[in-house]
C-alpha cells in the first residue's frame, strides 16, 4: 500500500528461547526479501510484561516524522467504538446520550458543535432501493484518556459523548459510519469502482511443497470478498472486472471519498485473507433523505 515507514515487532518473546526467538528473526528476515519491508527493523518485544516498549516508543519518536495534522478542513471522524454509558435501572431524567469513540483525521471538534453521523440509519423503501437517513446530534462531551476536552484535534483516540438514542450506539452498533459536522461529510456509497492491486501470494496460508505460499488468483466476476473501508468491514460481490479495474456492489452503504485506499480479502480455507488493496475511483451515490 505504498507505506513509508514500516516497524516489525516481534511479539511474545518471553514464551520461547534465545534460539528460537533468533530462528524466527531469520524466518522474518526471508519472509520480507523482495518487499517494501525489506531493510526495516526488526524488534523483539513482549507486549504483556512490558519488554523493549521503550525502544518502540523511541524508534517511533525519533525515526518516523509527525504527520502533518489539518486543523482548518470540516471535521472528520472514522468511528471504531459505541457504546451506552447508561447502568441497568437508570432513571429518566439521569439517561446520558451514546458515546462514540475513534480517530479524527481532519478537522476540529468542540463541544456543543451540531454533528451528523452518516450512513446513519440504512434502510429499504417500498421499491426496495436502500436509504440512508443521517444521524444529526450535538456533543456534549469530549475525552481522552481521563482528560476531559473542550475541544479535539487530529492525533490519538477520541470519546465523544453526544446526544443520540443510546440505543443505537450499544454494543458498537456505530462502527464503520463517519461523525462530522453537518453537511460537511463525504457521499454515501453503495457501489465502488476501484483500481486494485493483488498480493502475489496468501499471507499466512501454505499449499503442501510450496515454501512461499499459495499464489493469488485474479478477481472474478460474482465473486464475494470482504472490503474494509475505514473502520467498516462489509461484504462486496464484484459485478464487473477489467484489467486492473473492478467494480463491486457493497451490502452495507459507506460514507467515503474518491481517492480512499481500500483493502481486499478473499475466504480461504474459511478464513478471510488479504489479498490486495484498491483505490475508490468512483461510484454510485446515495443521496441522503431528510424525513
Amino acid at each position: 500500500m505504498k507505506l513509508k515507514h514500516i516497524l516489525i515487532l516481534q511479539n511474545k518473546i518471553d514464551l520461547i528461547k534465545e534460539a528460537q526467538a533468533k530462528e524466527q528473526h531469520e524466518q522474518i528476515l526471508r519472509f520480507i526479501e523482495g518487499t517494501v519491508a525489506e531493510g526495516a527493523p526488526i524488534i523483539p518485544i513482549s507486549a504483556q510484561l512490558k519488554y523493549n516498549i521503550e525502544v518502540v516508543c523511541e524508534y517511533i519518536e525519533k525515526k518516523i516524522p509527525i504527520p502533518i495534522r489539518d486543523f482548518t478542513s470540516e471535521p472528520h471522524l472514522i468511528i471504531i467504538r459505541s457504546f451506552d454509558v447508561n447502568k441497568p435501572g437508570s432513571e429518566v431524567d439521569d439517561l446520558k446520550g451514546g458515546v462514540t469513540g475513534g480517530s479524527i483525521l481532519k478537522g476540529v471538534l468542540k463541544v456543543g458543535m451540531e454533528i451528523e453521523v452518516r450512513p446513519g440509519l440504512v434502510s429499504k423503501d417500498q421499491d426496495g432501493k436502500l436509504t440512508c437517513k443521517p444521524i444529526k446530534s450535538r456533543i456534549v462531551s469530549l475525552y481522552t484518556e481521563q482528560n476531559d476536552l473542550m475541544f479535539a484535534v487530529p492525533g490519538g483516540l477520541i470519546g465523544v459523548g453526544t446526544k443520540i438514542d443510546p440505543t443505537l450506539c450499544r454494543a458498537d452498533r456505530m462502527v464503520g459510519q463517519v461523525l462530522g459536522s453537518v453537511g460537511g461529510l463525504p457521499d454515501i456509497f453503495t457501489e465502488l469502482e476501484v483500481s486494485y492491486y493483488l498480493l502475489r501470494r496468501l499471507l499466512g496460508v501454505r499449499m503442501e511443497g510450496d515454501k512461499k505460499g499459495a499464489k493469488v488468483s485474479k478477481l472474478s466476476k460474482t465473486e464475494v470478498l470482504m472490503v474494509n473501508i475505514g473502520s467498516l468491514s462489509t461484504g462486496g460481490r464484484v459485478v464487473a472486472v477489467k484489467a486492473d479495474l473492478a467494480k463491486i456492489g457493497l451490502t452495507t452503504p459507506v460514507c467515503t471519498s474518491v481517492g480512499e485506499k481500500i483493502a481486499l480479502s478473499r475466504r480461504v480455507e474459511g478464513h478471510w485473507r488479504l489479498i490486495g488493496w484498491g483505490q475508490i475511483r468512483r461510484g454510485v451515490v446515495v443521496r441522503p433523505s431528510s424525513n
